[in-house]
Formats: C-alpha cells, sequence, structure tokens
C-alpha cells in the first residue's frame, strides 16, 4: 500500500529537503563509493577532513563570514551555548557582567544560566507575556557589559526581531537557532553567532558558533574543556570526535540552500509562507488569534488559538485531528504555551504551506 505524503510542520528537529534525504539514502552504505559510511568514517580521516572543510566553506559563502571570524560544529545544542557563550565571555571585562533581552522562553533560560557566573541584567522592563520586543527606547544597556545577548527568533511564541539591536560598541550575541540562513545577516554585526542545526540547517547533533577572533583566549578557569571557544577552534572543532554524520547532512543541506538562491531566496520563499498563513488568521474575524505583536510575527514559528482569544480546547483538539487525517504533523503548539504552531522553516515548500491554508480556510467555514 502507497504510503501517503506526510507533511512536517515539527519545531525542530524538522523536515529536511526531500533530495538531502535521497542523496543520504543513496550514499548511506557507501560514501562517494569508499566502501564504508559517513557513520563508521574516523574524524581524522582525509574523507571526514574534506566533509568538514566543504561544511565550513558553504557556510563562510552563504553568510560571507569575515575572515577573522572562526566557525566551528560542536556539541551541545542551544542550550550548551546558554553555558559556553558566559563561560566563554563574561570574563571579557573586570565587572563579569552581561546584558540580556528576554522576549521568550529560550533566551528567559540561557539568562538563568548566565547567573551562574556572573551579573545579568535584563535590558527592559519584565514583560508580562512574550508577545512583543519591548521597544529600543526603553532598554538601559550597560557600557561596562562584556556582551548583550538575545534569541532572534523564538521558537515557543513565534516572536522575531526584524531588526539587529543596537549595542553601542559592546560584543553583540545572538542566538539564530530557528532563523539561521532563513534571511540574509552581516555578521561583521556579531561578535558571536550560535545556531542548532535542526531546524534550518540540518539534522540533530550539531550546533553552529561563528565567533570573532579577538573574543577567543578569555574563558573562565571553570569553564569545561569541549566548551572552550578557543581550544575547539585551533583544533578545527577536532578537539573531541564531533558529530560527523550530522555535519555531513548539514553539509548537503547547504549545498540545497546554495543550488536554490542562498539565504536572500530562502528570505522570499519564508515570506512568502508565513504570509499566507498570518492573512487567513488576519482575515478570520478572530477564529483564528495570534497573540504576537503584528511588528515582530515570526517567520519559521506561528502560533494561534482556535475558536477564540484564549483557543477552544475541543475546536483544537478538532483542527489537529483534521490535519493529521490529511497528512499534516507537528502542528501541536509548544506545551508551555497550548494552541497551535505553525513551523515553516527552509525545507517546508510552498505547496506544504498551501496544503495548511486550504485546510485552515476548510475549517474556518466549517466552524465559525
Amino acid at each position: 500500500m502507497e504510503q501517503k505524503p506526510t507533511i512536517n510542520f515539527g519545531a525542530g528537529p524538522a523536515k529536511l529537503p526531500q533530495s538531502v534525504l535521497l542523496q543520504a539514502q543513496k550514499e548511506f552504505l557507501s560514501y562517494s563509493g569508499i566502501g564504508i559510511s559517513v557513520l563508521e568514517m574516523s574524524h581524522r580521516s582525509a574523507d571526514f577532513n574534506k566533509i568538514l572543510n566543504k561544511t565550513e566553506s558553504l557556510l563562510r559563502e552563504l553568510l560571507n563570514i569575515p575572515d577573522n571570524y572562526k566557525v566551528m560544529f560542536l556539541q551541545g545544542g542551544g542550550s550548551g551555548q546558554f553555558s559556553a557563550v558566559p563561560l566563554n565571555l563574561i570574563g571579557l571585562k573586570e565587572g563579569m557582567c552581561a546584558d540580556y533581552l528576554v522576549t521568550g522562553t529560550w533566551s528567559s533560560k540561557a539568562a538563568k544560566e548566565a547567573e551562574k557566573y556572573g551579573k545579568v541584567n535584563i535590558v527592559h522592563p519584565k514583560l508580562e507575556s512574550y508577545t512583543k520586543i519591548p521597544d529600543p527606547g526603553s532598554w538601559t544597556l550597560n557600557p561596562s557589559a562584556s556582551y548583550v545577548y538575545y534569541c532572534c527568533n523564538e521558537t515557543v511564541h513565534g516572536v522575531e526581531f526584524n531588526f539587529t539591536p543596537e549595542t553601542n560598541g559592546v560584543v553583540l550575541v545572538a542566538d539564530m537557532s530557528s532563523n539561521f540562513l532563513s534571511r540574509p545577516v552581516d555578521v561583521s554585526k556579531f561578535g558571536l553567532i550560535f545556531a542548532g542545526a535542526q531546524k534550518n540547517v540540518g539534522c540533530a547533533g550539531v550546533t553552529v558558533v561563528i565567533v570573532r577572533e579577538d573574543l577567543l583566549g578569555h574563558a573562565l578557569k571553570e569553564c569545561p574543556i569541549v566548551l572552550d571557544y578557543k581550544v575547539q577552534a585551533e583544533m578545527n572543532s577536532l578537539y573531541n570526535t564531533p558529530p560527523c554524520f550530522s555535519i555531513y547532512i548539514m553539509s548537503l543541506v547547504l549545498e540545497w540552500i546554495k543550488n536554490n538562491g542562498g539565504s536572500a531566496a530562502m528570505e522570499t520563499l519564508n515570506k512568502q509562507k508565513s504570509s499566507m498563513i498570518y492573512d487567513i488568521i488576519n482575515a478570520s474575524n478572530g477564529f483564528y488569534e495570534c497573540p504576537v505583536d503584528i511588528n515582530c510575527r515570526s517567520r519559521m514559528n506561528v502560533p494561534f488559538r482556535v475558536g477564540k482569544k484564549e483557543g477552544d480546547e475541543d475546536l483544537e483538539k478538532d483542527f489537529l485531528a483534521g490535519a493529521s487525517k490529511r497528512g499534516m504533523i507537528s502542528l501541536k503548539g509548544h506545551r508551555s504555551v497550548g494552541g497551535i504552531r505553525a513551523s515553516l522553516y527552509n525545507a517546508v515548500t510552498l505547496e506544504d504551506t498551501e496544503a495548511l491554508a486550504t485546510y485552515m480556510k476548510e475549517f474556518l467555514k466549517e466552524h465559525q
């Protein structure tokens, strides 16, 4: 019996391009005809070195990364970087303090973790709910901070920065895990960027860290060696065995992004997809409700409630069941927020999004 196609709207791990999966399948038993799988390959072999160098060179090309930045492929996910960032950077200045913008679950977790290693200043008044980005006019930045940290796109709450924060010369650190390579970025504005691969650029297991060279070598003495950026940069991400297969999958996804027009083309596509869903929400007379301020709605993660502002649980269950029957999976909102969440990362196609849009219109017509 032929399996009907499944459309994965998961928040991460997320959908991978079909051509990437087919290429990985083709090379699974024998990579490039060498008789072994990437899964079996020594991380010190010439073959893996080629994969590693190719992945870095594609990343440098796609993001136009300046020469004075190091690129690392590390383990531990975004959560590992919540520790690694302060362990490596909070000692940049004597005061041992950092500024944090807290606009959702992930930046909140990052700020809490950083408190273990120094003083954390939340630069804006505490938000009642994570539905907007506080006006930069209300921020109190500390000129003595070692760095300013923010999460570019909050996956749980669907809040995305459409501007780069101005820090008046203080090092800027960005968690770009859920909108990495979904749009062009000027890397030179940042001291450090990190991103888990499992949303836009690959599968779980590898985290990209891009760091300016002058920020290396300031780690606290308590910093575990595997989290020490200077050690990892000097060892070309090979201090310990890296996640070889995840890096290989990332190289295939980066090649796919390049062949499909790079980050500028991804941005155009992502705007088109998210607008399609937001337009239905906006025109539904309150049947679908997105709680996020219109100026910072995410193009990656679209959260919404069904039936009324705070959501009608029965209708939301029906919505998810109907979506599942149509082959659409992973639309349930994060457990801390509830409702529905459609994640529209790079590999989610226009056709996938149209299928969801059509279903949303039908469901609205049936239940309004």
